[in-house]
């Protein structure tokens, strides 16, 4: 009887999840697995630049090759949504400290993602600009975002725009829908959040690696933005410079393999299997480095540390440089 109860259960609990018409192959999917499946999925446009979600891309044609290349991404893949990458954090009070750039709460990311138009009942396939590292950590951090709310059915556009633009696919700039979607958190998976007393930790036994996913000049404290409020870095940690995230490939940034970010976090001295954290400046370029160790090289025991250099200099921990 009891077995019974438990299969009862257990057939429940499937049913509730929702039924896809396809399954993504991955977290990242290339233009032409997004072309043969985009009425089965929902295209999710991120960026910063919004006024070039409705403006005319630019193409040029090198000289010497002939070949057509992207000189600036705009338009967008034809019914995708528009995520405005500098809604998507928020100001949060930590220990009475007012922090900017932090994760939302769970009812603040859901009106955010409903807003967008953005439904339940699809997989999501994130889209970036493409162009540069910076872009592309936008769609990667609201990969993350999405990951703590439990969505589970979501992946990014190799290339991004700039790789759909670049292979003349289609292209529209028409304004982004209005249209209320019904998305909702499946459940919060706090293990990829990394608090500063985490970071503290991690610094000073060594439970965990830290990964600083700055430019290296700010790593070595060379330079620093202005919402950090002190020069280096976390002592313990080392660099996984930005550069390393992707390679450029007619205009556009494309991820490497699996084997190949293993070979280049060995390279700057960390394994890419062991417990990490993440951190950048505010949680923006982390999100690269925390993507490609958790989601592609499939290092589950990997974290982001919200808040970043700008949580951490705002509660005055000790920094380590060369300054």
């Amino acid at each position: 009887m009891k077995t019974r109860v438990l299969l009862a259960a257990a057939a429940l609990g499937v049913a509730s999840l929702p039924a896809f018409a396809v399954d993504l192959p991955g977290p990242v999917v290339d233009t032409a697995w997004l072309a043969q499946h985009r009425s089965e999925v929902q295209v999710v446009d991120v960026r910063s630049d919004t006024d070039s979600y409705t403006a005319q891309p630019k193409i040029e044609t090198e000289k010497k090759t002939g070949k057509k290349v992207v000189a600036a991404v705009g338009g967008h893949i034809p019914d995708s949504m528009l995520v405005d990458f500098g809604t998507i954090r928020t100001e949060q009070n930590v220990n009475g400290i007012k922090v900017k750039y932090m994760l939302p709460s769970k009812e603040q990311f859901e009106r955010l993602v409903q807003a967008a138009g953005i439904q339940s009942d699809k997989p999501i396939v994130l889209v970036p600009v493409g162009k540069d590292v910076a872009d592309v950590d936008e769609a990667l951090r609201m990969y993350w975002q999405l990951k703590v709310y439990g969505e589970e059915h979501v992946a990014v556009l190799d290339g991004g725009m700039a790789a759909w633009l670049a292979e003349g696919r289609d292209v529209t700039t028409s304004p982004a829908p209005r249209k209320a979607g019904n998305w909702a958190s499946r459940g919060e998976h706090k293990e990829l959040v990394a608090t500063s007393d985490d970071v503290a930790q991690a610094s000073s036994s060594k439970a965990a690696q830290l990964v600083d996913s700055r430019p290296l000049p700010q790593y070595h404290g060379l330079s620093k933005r202005d919402y950090v409020f002190a020069l280096g870095h976390v002592a313990g940690a080392k660099p996984y410079a930005p550069e390393l995230l992707a390679r450029s490939q007619n205009g556009a940034l494309h991820f490497y393999s699996a084997q190949v970010y293993r070979n280049l976090f060995l390279g700057s001295d960390l394994d890419a299997g062991a417990p990490s954290i993440t951190y950048c400046n505010s949680g923006h370029l982390a999100a690269g480095a925390w993507f490609v160790m958790s989601e592609i090289v499939g290092n589950r025991s990997t974290k982001l540390y919200d808040g970043s250099m700008h949580l951490w200099t705002l509660e005055h921990r000790p920094v380590s440089g060369v300054m």
